[in-house]
């Protein structure tokens, strides 16, 4: 697993990286969004966790709420949490769903309160995914759906450089290996991307037993 020395000690710092979400908010939906994290992304992630109405569903990074907007299409009962305030901020302006302030590997919910925890273009920034996806496992009922979705590792050297200080990447075994680490059974990995790098990102599901064992 890719994660850069730099990065670990500025992501752990959470104050820290609050501040470098919060300026990334400014800019996030304006352009980041639409070269980074596509319409047609968002409703890969949605189709691969096959949600189904009448879910609950957890959004843990949701960030501005573009993800947020694409599981309300298919449900209603959703939840979004964020650790920024501005992130929070801007997606109340356009969603009508319970946005929380909180901490992806300490959940803010009682143990299997949802029937779905999705989370996209967050894992890349969390300090201990495992910590995060052990989580998910906690406050997901029997036969609940995890999905995480994050960036590929780039092929360019300069830009792989500045992403490894910065932020974290997985390949398909690393995240398989994660998922069922953390509890989850039927792990499956599927790619999506924007037309000018169909591959951008890894999007990874399973499924937390329906007894436990």
């Amino acid at each position: 697993m890719a994660t850069g020395g730099p990065r670990l000690e500025f992501l752990r710092n959470k104050r820290r990286a609050q501040r470098f979400y919060r300026q990334l908010s400014k800019v996030y939906d304006t352009w980041l969004r639409d070269l980074f994290w596509t319409a047609e992304m968002r409703e890969f992630g949605v189709r691969m966790a096959a949600l189904r109405r009448g879910m609950r569903v957890l959004d843990v990074g949701c960030g501005t709420g573009f993800f947020t907007e694409g599981i309300l299409q298919r449900v209603e009962d959703v939840t979004g949490l964020d650790i920024t305030t501005e992130q929070l901020r801007r997606a109340r302006r356009k969603l009508e769903v319970p946005l929380v302030r909180g901490d992806a590997e300490r959940l803010p919910f009682r143990d299997a309160a949802f029937d779905a925890c999705l989370s996209a273009g967050s894992v890349e920034y969390w300090p201990s995914p495992m910590a995060a996806l052990r989580e998910m496992h906690r406050v997901l009922r029997p036969g609940g759906v995890a999905l995480v979705g994050g960036p590929t590792r780039p092929r360019d050297r300069l830009y792989r450089f500045l992403a490894d200080n910065m932020m974290l990447f997985y390949n398909e075994g690393e995240a398989r290996e994660m998922f069922e680490e953390a509890g989850f059974q039927g792990v499956e990995v599927g790619y999506t991307g924007p037309a000018w790098k169909p591959d951008l990102a890894i999007v990874t599901r399973g499924v937390k037993p329906a007894s436990p064992g």
